[in-house]
């Protein structure tokens, strides 16, 4: 069997060594627990349903670029082999959590997505512990500044109050709606500008031809993948030689990005190098 990386990305991850890693998706409605264990990633419900698993995105070597400008870098992200991603179910999730990542840094954007879903959202007893949803908007739209203050969401609160409210209105319309699209609705929301309609879409649709490119994140992770590699250091420089190595191919764009985020994603689990 072919190596397969699990990307765990997203802030809802539990990745800590003692256990596999696991985390919860809202799925139609209905709560799941999805967890890896070596090269198997296994989706079990949490309420007796009769709707099918969420879907798992695979992303593979062969579609990486095969511009020489990327070399180093291709050669170093080709060792990951295939990819594989569950995208997030619940859109209002995937805002949420990019709301969220606006303007912090990673690891503290996981640390204020997990308080802000124990304290406001739901939590269930799951094989793999107490793990928690986010807040729905409904929730989110009767909070007080001082409930958002508490977990440390109060500059968010204008951003998740606007997302709420326009998401009770027009949910149905976005789910249905491909990547570039969604974006395009998403940046009309207050307070989401281009980076968090992208970097939802992405997570929702599991495009991440839509992704933002010139993301710290991104940057962080190409760098050292293939420290010898000249690579701009503006985002949007970056974003630019990004979708140059790619050829604006959506496939390989989409390639490229995921690969990167899934090789920072495993360097920093099994390296322990510092969240970019």
């Amino acid at each position: 069997m072919n190596p397969i990386a699990f990307t765990t990305d997203h802030p809802a991850w539990i990745t800590d060594a003692e256990q596999p890693p696991a985390r919860i998706v809202l799925h139609q409605g209905e709560p799941w627990l999805i967890t890896c264990a070596g090269v198997q990633l296994h989706r079990a419900p949490l309420t007796h349903v009769t709707t099918e698993a969420p879907p798992i995105g695979c992303a593979f070597a062969a579609d990486l670029p095969k511009h020489p400008g990327a070399g180093p870098l291709i050669t170093e992200l080709a060792t990951l082999d295939t990819v594989a991603r569950v995208p997030n179910p619940w859109l209002w999730d995937a805002i949420t959590t990019a709301i969220l990542r606006q303007v912090v840094r990673a690891e503290q954007a996981r640390k204020v997505y997990r308080r802000w879903c124990a304290t406001h959202g739901r939590t269930l007893r799951t094989p793999a512990g107490a793990l928690s949803l986010a807040p729905d908007p409904v929730t989110v739209l009767a909070l007080t500044d001082e409930a958002f203050a508490t977990t440390g969401t109060k500059f968010h609160r204008t951003a998740l109050r606007a997302a709420a409210s326009a998401y009770m209105l027009r949910h149905e319309e976005w789910e249905q709606l491909p990547a570039d699209d969604l974006v395009k609705v998403l940046e009309e929301v207050e307070r989401i500008g281009p980076w968090t309609a992208s970097a939802a879409a992405a997570d929702y649709t599991g495009d991440f031809s839509v992704y933002p490119h010139g993301d710290l994140a991104v940057r962080t992770w190409a760098h050292r993948a293939a420290p010898d590699l000249t690579l701009p250091e503006g985002d949007r420089a970056f974003a630019a030689q990004w979708r140059r190595w790619a050829d604006n191919d959506r496939n390989r764009l989409h390639t490229l990005t995921l690969f990167t985020l899934t090789w920072g994603n495993h360097a920093r689990t099994t390296h322990n190098i510092p969240p970019g």
